[in-house]
């Protein structure tokens, strides 16, 4: 989710689900320890409860990160396994780390002993040749030692050469049933399924062999998919009951931030899956894809956007019979 779930991101998701857990991008040691700091931690207070995710795989940099996040307040710090990007192969980091379990050992253990918060891994069940359960649970065990407790795991190997990103997401066959057996092999662990997952039915379904599920791109596309979330995986009231309760709610936040001089294509950006499958979610689309990229632009382009697809819901709306 590299430059996806920012802040800005967060934010809005958080408009619709107040009790899912919500993970930054994923930020390496080196631009936090070297680059601009304030961005990449920076978060609101209402994203809360939030993750740092971190890309690293030296030692004592990932303590002086986890210690980092423990003092900006985040409530959990994750270790990325399993990106397969080559920018993380270059920096031994991401999914190739799959290959040194005693190496994220260590570093989950460094990073434990510099922080009080929890400290999970996210991997994959394997790596190019590596495609046997054997390995994946020396894996969870060799780092389950360490004191991590909880796992995310993408359930689908990564080839770090020959795919690109994108083909790794879709081209590896997925493979929940070694996700199950692993809870069923670690019962005193929590395991989270990620990988492929776009309703909330299958949410439920895999909800009754593990500890919890990872919605990814499903999340930023359809982000609507988590309206139900609350209440039907947590037993609480929904916060938004429409669309437009979500950019209501989200206005006087996007007024805030273009007074601090942030452009508004920066927040509109993550919303334009937001009206996806209503009539005029096209017209939305593109009034902010084509306005909201200027250097004046206000929040009149997103309430522009907005009644677009309020004008098209009238106009497709049967005739009312007396």
């Amino acid at each position: 989710m590299m430059d996806w779930s920012d802040h800005h991101c967060r934010y809005f998701w958080r408009l619709i689900s107040r009790q899912a857990l919500l993970y930054t991008e994923m930020v390496t040691t080196g631009a936090l320890l070297h680059g601009d700091r304030d961005r990449f931690l920076h978060y609101n207070a209402d994203e809360h409860p939030v993750a740092l995710q971190l890309g690293g795989s030296d030692t004592g940099e990932l303590a002086q990160c986890a210690k980092l996040a423990e003092q900006w307040e985040y409530d959990e710090v994750n270790l990325n396994c399993g990106c397969p990007s080559d920018r993380v192969q270059s920096g031994r980091f991401g999914a190739c780390l799959m290959a040194e379990p005693q190496l994220v050992a260590d570093c989950v253990k460094a990073m434990r002993d510099a922080c009080e918060l929890p400290v999970t891994v996210k991997h994959r069940i394997g790596i190019d040749d590596m495609e046997s359960y054997s390995k994946l649970v020396d894996f969870v065990s060799t780092i389950a030692e360490a004191g991590c407790e909880v796992f995310i795991v993408h359930a689908r190997k990564a080839w770090l050469n020959g795919l690109s990103p994108k083909e790794n997401r879709e081209i590896p066959p997925l493979n929940y049933l070694w996700v199950y057996r692993l809870k069923q092999d670690f019962p005193d662990l929590q395991i989270v399924i990620n990988g492929g997952i776009t309703t909330l039915e299958a949410c439920e379904t895999h909800l009754a062999q593990v500890d919890g599920v990872m919605l990814g791109r499903e999340a930023y596309h359809n982000p609507w998919r988590l309206a139900e979330v609350d209440a039907r995986l947590f037993g609480m009231d929904n916060p938004a009951h429409s669309r437009d309760d979500v950019v209501g709610a989200l206005l006087p936040y996007v007024e805030r931030e273009l007074a601090k001089g942030t452009h508004l294509n920066h927040i509109t950006r993550h919303i334009l899956g937001l009206y996806q499958g209503v009539p005029g979610a096209r017209k939305f689309r593109r009034h902010l894809s084509e306005n909201a990229y200027k250097p004046d632009a206000g929040i009149n382009v997103l309430t522009t956007a907005c009644q677009l697809v309020r004008e098209t819901l009238e106009h497709t709306r049967p005739p009312a019979v007396a």
